[in-house]
């Protein structure tokens, strides 16, 4: 009960702060009244669809676990946006030019959130969720910083290729996810089976669909305006291109198409193309999503439950196999995709998001493990009022 109260108190307390600085800013610049930001508003309200809609339905794969992965969803998202905006107001680890485009970093650090909080769902409790989301986003900003703000100096300022977020969001989220996962499972939990059926299987591509719709808003949401239909369409043919591969290598792989595959992995396409949207033509982008979903759908027919088994670990969305692998093809990608980039820092920028996803996510993991333990994992009624 002491955990709960502390962890409902500081978001109460983040809000108190925010509010400060937020009427602060709003009385120097009221950037809104830009036709830029009012577009970047459309956008940025596609990708909240995304983040409570689309990543809400992807998790409820879990046949008993629906509701909870639900209500996790939107716990994580309420957490993560109000702590960024706050981190960013404030000019911690740099700052924003606008309150949109503000508004439209902090989703994206909900969206790698989300993105960890797949590799553990299931095995937290409620309260661990706003644990995870408080304790993540510092660790979010810090790699976002080093590699797209010049921080400490390790990564030259604009000189990686991740507009749409290939490395920072997606690849971080997941390696997180996978560090947190590998430090809290327990073998009791490894061996309770994640079980889905039709109806959850039918809102997870539900799910799958409304991040497909959306994707281009997201990759494009901070892009210039010049480059907005070179992006959008690139985005497009790369969903297509990994959608295609998906049912291909499903097909091959395993004799008859797997639901799951083409609800996870039809997206890889997405996640690769994060890092060259803007500056590739769409033949380019189609190539990289064929490869980004041929190798997705490898990983989770292959790869998943062989990595599992000898280390006794799980993770339950297959997180490593959508945003891991598929976002660090879409960093390694880009130096040959992009004419006059850093090579160096690019591979820098790749190294350093594997090294402090890993390390923060382990010591996070251990921190949750010392917050309580589900009796069950994977069951909605456990904490929730169920029927």
């Amino acid at each position: 009960m002491r955990s709960t109260s502390f962890l409902l108190a500081l978001p109460l307390a983040i809000a108190a702060m925010s509010g400060v600085s937020f009427g602060a800013e709003a009385a120097a610049n009221d950037s809104l009244s830009s036709i830029v930001d009012v577009q970047r508003y459309f956008r940025a309200i596609h990708i909240m669809a995304m983040l409570l809609v689309g990543f809400g339905f992807l998790m409820v794969f879990v046949k008993k676990y629906g509701r909870t992965a639900i209500t996790a969803t939107y716990l994580l998202v309420s957490v993560a946006i109000p702590l960024y905006f706050l981190k960013d107001s404030l000019g911690i680890l740099g700052g924003a030019e606008s309150d949109i485009e503000r508004l439209i970093l902090a989703e994206f650090a909900a969206a790698s959130l989300l993105i960890g909080a797949g590799a553990v769902l299931g095995r937290l409790r409620l309260h661990q969720y706003l644990l995870l989301g408080i304790t993540f986003v510092p660790c979010y900003a810090l790699n976002e910083w080093i590699l797209l703000g010049g921080g400490l100096g390790l990564v030259a300022k604009g000189g990686l290729a991740d507009t749409g977020g290939s490395i920072v969001i997606h690849a971080f989220g997941a390696l997180f996810g996978m560090g947190a996962a590998y430090a809290m499972t327990t073998k009791e939990e490894f061996e309770v089976p994640v079980e889905s059926d039709d109806t959850s299987d039918r809102f997870s591509l539900l799910g799958s669909m409304v991040l497909w719709v959306f994707w281009p808003s997201f990759c494009a949401a901070l892009v210039a305006p010049k480059d907005i239909p070179m992006t959008v369409v690139n985005v497009i043919f790369a969903l297509c291109g990994s959608t295609l591969a998906t049912y291909l290598v499903s097909l091959r792989l395993r004799g008859k198409v797997s639901v799951a595959d083409i609800a996870n992995a039809a997206l890889a396409g997405g996640v690769a193309i994060g890092a060259t949207c803007d500056q590739v033509t769409a033949g380019v982008a189609m190539v990289i999503g064929l490869l980004a979903g041929a190798i997705s759908t490898a990983g989770y027919a292959l790869l998943q439950e062989r990595l599992q088994s000898p280390v006794k670990k799980i993770d339950t969305c297959g997180v490593l196999y959508l945003h891991g692998l598929p976002g660090l093809f879409g960093g390694l990608a880009a130096i040959v995709a992009v004419e006059g980039l850093s090579k160096m820092d690019q591979l820098k920028g790749i190294v350093i998001t594997v090294a402090l996803a890993a390390l923060s996510g382990l010591v996070v993991g251990k921190i949750l493990s010392l917050f309580g333990r589900r009796d069950v994992p994977y069951i909605d009624g456990e904490e929730l009022k169920v029927d």
